[in-house]
C-alpha cells in the first residue's frame, strides 16, 4: 500500500497541532488573570497599611490573622503572638504559605498553571515542547502529594477567615452593626468554605474509603453534597480569587478613606 499504515515513514505533519480553533486562549487569559492577581496580592500584603477599619472591625483577608505587634490592637482579635514585622513583610506571613501551598497543590490549580505556564501541555491535542515527562513522581512536583495536608490547614483558614466576618458585625458605638463591608466579609467567608469543601482531598476524606455506603448513611449522604460542589471546583476556585480581591480592594478603599462604608444598621 502507497499511503496510510502501509506508508514507508510517518506522516509529515508541518503544523504543531491539527486543531483549528483558538486553543491558545484558554491558557493565554489563565496566564494573564493569575499574574494580575499575583501582583495586586503582592503589593497589598507588602504594603502593611489600609488593612483593618477599626470603626467597624474590617480586616481583609490578606492580613487575616493579624497576630503581630505591628498590627492594629483591634484586629489582633486572637491575640499578639509576634512582636514588631520588617517592612515590607506581610503581617500574616505564616499562613499565606499555606494558602499558597493549598492551591498549588490543587488538583484544578494544577492543571491550569501547567498549561498556562508550562506549557505542559498548553491544551489538548496540541504537543508540549518538553522533550522529558516524568509526571509528579520527582521533586518539587512530588510535592503535590501533600494535597490533602494543605487541605487540613484551609478548613483552619477558613475558619479564621469566618472569625473575622463575624467580628464585621460591629457598629459604631461598639454594639452590632452591619454594612456593606460585612456583607462582603460573610459573602467571602462563604464561597472560601464552599470552595475547601468541594476539594477532592474533602471528598475523598468523606467517603472515598467507604465499601458499604448503606451502612454509613450520614457519610454517603454528606459524599453525595461534597462531590455536587467537587463538579464545580474550578468555577469556585476563580469565584474565590475573585472575592478575595474584592474584598481587600473594599476594605482598603474604606480604610483609606476613599469610600465610606455603606450601612444598613448602626
Amino acid at each position: 500500500m502507497a499511503g496510510g499504515v502501509g506508508s514507508p515513514g510517518r506522516a509529515q505533519i508541518p503544523w504543531r497541532t491539527l486543531r483549528r480553533d483558538r486553543w491558545w486562549f484558554p491558557p493565554a487569559v489563565t496566564f494573564t488573570l493569575i499574574v494580575l492577581w499575583l501582583l495586586y496580592a503582592l503589593v497589598r500584603t507588602s504594603m502593611q497599611r489600609d488593612y483593618f477599619v477599626a470603626t467597624y472591625h474590617y480586616l481583609t483577608p490578606f492580613y487575616s490573622p493579624c497576630v503581630t505587634a505591628s498590627c492594629h490592637p483591634d484586629a489582633r482579635h486572637v491575640g499578639t503572638w509576634l512582636g514588631e514585622m520588617p517592612p515590607l513583610v506581610p503581617y500574616a506571613f505564616f499562613l499565606l504559605p499555606i494558602l499558597l501551598g493549598f492551591r498549588l497543590t490543587c488538583y484544578y490549580y494544577r492543571k491550569a498553571y501547567y498549561r498556562a505556564f508550562w506549557l505542559s501541555p498548553p491544551a489538548c491535542a496540541v504537543a508540549e515542547p518538553h522533550a522529558k515527562y516524568t509526571g509528579e513522581t520527582r521533586f518539587p512536583l512530588i510535592l503535590q502529594n501533600a494535597h490533602r495536608y494543605f487541605f487540613y490547614a484551609a478548613v483552619v483558614v477558613s475558619g479564621m477567615n469566618t472569625l473575622d466576618a463575624f467580628d464585621g458585625f460591629h457598629g459604631k458605638d461598639g454594639g452590632v452593626g452591619v454594612g456593606l463591608g460585612t456583607i462582603v466579609m460573610l459573602t467571602n467567608a462563604a464561597f472560601l468554605w464552599l470552595y475547601t469543601l468541594s476539594c477532592h482531598s474533602c471528598r475523598h476524606l468523606i467517603g472515598g474509603r467507604l465499601k458499604h455506603f448503606s451502612k454509613h448513611p450520614l457519610r454517603y449522604r454528606a459524599w453525595t453534597i461534597v462531590s455536587r460542589l467537587n463538579t464545580r471546583h474550578m468555577q469556585l476556585a476563580w469565584t474565590t480569587l475573585g472575592t478575595l480581591l474584592v474584598t481587600d480592594l473594599y476594605i482598603a478603599l474604606v480604610a483609606s478613606g476613599a469610600l465610606t462604608d455603606l450601612r444598613f444598621y448602626n
